[in-house]
């Protein structure tokens, strides 16, 4: 059995066993939540509607996660006007952690604070970095979980914004 296949084996045995509930699917409308954003402020997915959100969950632990970060930033700034919105849910336990990150490495997009329940809305986190591409009624339109292909990931945001 191929690793991958394998992971996927052990995350659904896992689901199973600790009664998760089942990943939202592509097609599925995303949960929609309310979380603070680093300031305090609250952030209401659902007021992105309208636009193409990519809804990454990461932590500051996570290599991978911090990768993204530069890329994610760059996108937000070249296609922020043409309708992206980046959202990310920092999965850490601190938010002391994610404002030091973010000190030594600024982002150009949102960063609000997850925890166990929001994962559990999207059917459990097994594993970061876990991102969602979310059209703009609300539909998930891609589901990316580990480290991705960016450029891929890249290719269908591109696809799905307005061409201007």
């Amino acid at each position: 059995m191929n690793k991958s296949l394998c992971w996927i084996t052990t995350a659904a045995i896992l689901m199973l066993l600790c009664g998760a509930t089942t990943a939202v699917k592509v097609g599925d409308v995303a949960p929609d939540f309310a979380r603070a954003d680093l300031a305090g402020r609250q952030v209401h997915l659902a007021d992105y509607r309208g636009k193409l959100v990519l809804l990454n969950f990461w932590a500051t632990w996570c290599a991978p996660c911090r990768k993204e970060m530069p890329l994610f930033s760059k996108w937000q700034r070249d296609y922020g006007a043409r309708g992206l919105q980046i959202v990310g849910v920092s999965m850490d336990d601190d938010i002391t952690s994610v404002k030091q990150l973010l000190v030594q490495r600024p982002v150009q997009y949102l960063i609000v604070m997850g925890d166990a329940k929001l994962g559990e809305q999207f059917g459990g986190v097994l594993g970061l970095p876990l991102s969602f591409l979310i059209d703009a009624q609300g539909r998930i339109v891609a589901r990316y979980q580990g480290e991705s292909d960016l450029a891929v990931m890249e290719a269908k945001l591109k696809e799905l914004l307005p061409h201007h």
